[in-house]
């Protein structure tokens, strides 16, 4: 059975739409296997976005996602990646349809209320950087 990995952004844990978040990825038939709140350490989030450090809005997305309370989970089902990517649309909420979560929460660049693993490697490295074995 296939893993992912997201996280429930602090902007999203400020607005109190976790478990409308986790709700949507249940209804899809998604298990969560794992759940945990935590504050991420810039030390994580600058090794975590790492692939981003050279673009002018890393500084802006460290400051997001360190800003607060994170809800990092591990879900588990069939071709898991894939539905829960197409659950949370398009990274930029201006280009994310109606209906996915970003859609239906996200304004704006980098306040986008959810992180999703893109890649079975993607999900087992953050499933690793974030749980460990």
């Amino acid at each position: 059975m296939e893993q992912t990995f997201i996280i429930i952004k602090p902007e999203a844990v400020q607005r109190g739409l976790v478990g409308e978040i986790l709700r949507r990825f249940e209804a899809k038939g998604l298990k969560i296997r794992r759940l945990e709140m935590r504050q991420i350490s810039e030390e994580v989030a600058r090794e975590h976005y790492g692939h981003h450090a050279d673009k002018p809005f890393f500084p802006e997305l460290l400051q997001a996602i360190t800003a607060g309370p994170a809800v990092l989970g591990v879900l588990e089902g069939p071709d898991c990646i894939r539905h829960v990517r197409n659950l949370v649309g398009a990274t930029n909420p201006l280009e994310a349809q109606p209906g996915t979560i970003r859609g239906d929460f996200a304004t704006e660049l980098p306040y986008t209320i959810v992180h999703a693993a893109d890649s079975p490697e993607a999900a087992a490295a953050e499933i690793q950087r974030f749980f460990g074995s």
